[in-house]
Formats: C-alpha cells, structure tokens, sequence
C-alpha cells in the first residue's frame, strides 16, 4: 500500500503571497507547499483521494494519478474543499459516478455551496460537464469499503466544535486539522505503523495540533514513523527536520510512503 503526501501545506500554501520570508523564498522544493490532500492507492484494488485542494488539478499531475475509485473529505474548509471542479476529469472517465464519502454535515454544506454540481435539476449546457459524484455519509469508526478496501473513519475535533474526520486504510492513518483526538478515536489509531496528521506552529493554536503537541501524539499511539503536514511558513523542511524527534518527519509535496 502506498500514501503519496499531494499538498502538505497550510491554509495559505508556501509561498505566501506577498511574503519574502526566507522558507517563502526557499529554492528547496520541499518548502513549496501546497494546500493538504493526499492519496491511498492498493495495487490492483483502488485509488482513492483524501480531499479537493484549490490546486488538485497540478497535484494529480504532478502524482501521475490520472483515476480515482472515490473521495474522502475530511471537513468542508475551502483550502480542504475548493479545487472539488477538477473531479471532472475523473468522473468523465467512469461509468458510473464518483462516490464521495465525509462528515453527514461537511457534504450537506459542500452540497450546498455548489448547486451546478448537485442539484440535478440544474443541467448543464450541451458541450459541456460538471462533476458527476454521489455523496455518502459516513460515522465515525464505522468502516466501509471502497472496491474491496476497507476504511476507517475517525472523528478528532479541529476546536470550537467542529467535527473533522481522519481516515485509516490498513497500518496508515491519515489526519488533518487536528486539535483534539477523543480516546474513543486514540483506541482506533492502536497498532498504525505510519500517521500522518497535523503541526502547525511551535506555540499553540486553537484549531490546530501544534508541532510539540503533534510529536507528543505520535509518542502515545507507537507508530514506527509519523510525518507532520499542514505545515507553515514558519519552517523550512530542512530545519524542522533537524530539531524534530526520533521517528518523526516532516511531509512533503510528492512525498511517497509505502508499507
């Protein structure tokens, strides 16, 4: 099995606009980030992505992914959400439409915010497309399969409320826009041999796992390795490397981990 690291960025993707910081400047590529997403694919079974990033088109070129088997959102935050048009280029190839799992109230909202894609009394003009895509709720630690893959929702809280699913295929775990990990969702995670999930800054954050408090998760579940995404500004890959613990990375754009 294979998780390739698409965007390992935040919100605002390294470079930030404007910006004329030393990592923004960087001629490192590992310090050009792009908005998180992420693809599992299973050998003769399924590709399915984590997530519609403003510039998943690039992404999944970069990737050489050209099919996807279906969709995880994690949560309906634009940077999480807003590239969802380029599934057009998928689902044109299917039979069938491209199924999109999530949080019952993340695709309610996406639903919502992209009529053209959803309503089907709304048809779009001849000559052209939209994305054809069936949304399907998912609970948290239910699992469900995806053309024979089973995977694993798993509910962490990104403050304030909000709910935010992580995924689990096998022995990878795959977590974004943590801030809290319930124990129910910690007993989930028991005997995952690679996590990816979530640092922002060094100091706290109120929607996000900080670096420190990232580590410290990646020591209480036992993973062999834990990568950090969502990463800022604020640290060149070299550096964060350097000072992070044993057994923790940084991700990277285009970064391939395989178990």
């Amino acid at each position: 099995m294979r998780l390739t690291i698409m965007g390992s960025g935040t919100s605002f993707g390294v470079p930030v606009i404007g910006c004329s910081c030393s990592v923004c400047l960087s001629k490192d590529p590992r310090d050009h980030r792009t908005r998180v997403s992420s693809v599992f694919e299973v050998p003769g079974a399924a590709t399915i992505l984590v997530d519609t990033p403003p510039e998943l088109r690039l992404q999944l070129i970069d990737a050489g992914i050209s099919s996807v088997d279906a969709v995880l959102y994690t949560h309906d935050h634009a940077d999480h959400v807003h590239g969802i048009d380029d599934l057009r280029a998928v689902s044109i190839r299917r039979e069938e439409d491209l199924p999109v799992y999530g949080p019952a109230d993340a695709l309610e909202r996406i639903q919502s915010r992209f009529p053209y894609i959803f309503d089907k009394d709304v048809k779009p003009p001849k000559g052209t497309s939209r994305p054809e895509l069936v949304l399907h709720p998912v609970e948290s630690r239910r699992p469900f399969t995806v053309a024979g893959v089973e995977v694993l929702p798993i509910e962490v809280s990104h403050g304030f409320g909000m709910v935010v699913y992580g995924y689990r295929v096998g022995d990878i775990a795959y977590l974004t826009d943590a801030k809290q990990i319930p124990e129910e969702s910690l007993e989930a995670l028991k005997g995952v041999r690679i996590l990816v999930v979530n640092g922002l800054f060094e100091r706290p954050h109120p929607t996000h796992l900080s670096i420190p408090e990232a580590c410290e998760l990646a020591q209480s579940i036992g993973a062999e390795k834990t990568f950090l995404t969502h990463l800022t500004h604020e640290n060149s890959h070299q550096e964060l490397a350097r000072r992070l613990p044993r057994g923790v990375e940084p991700a990277y754009d285009g970064l391939i981990i395989e178990l």
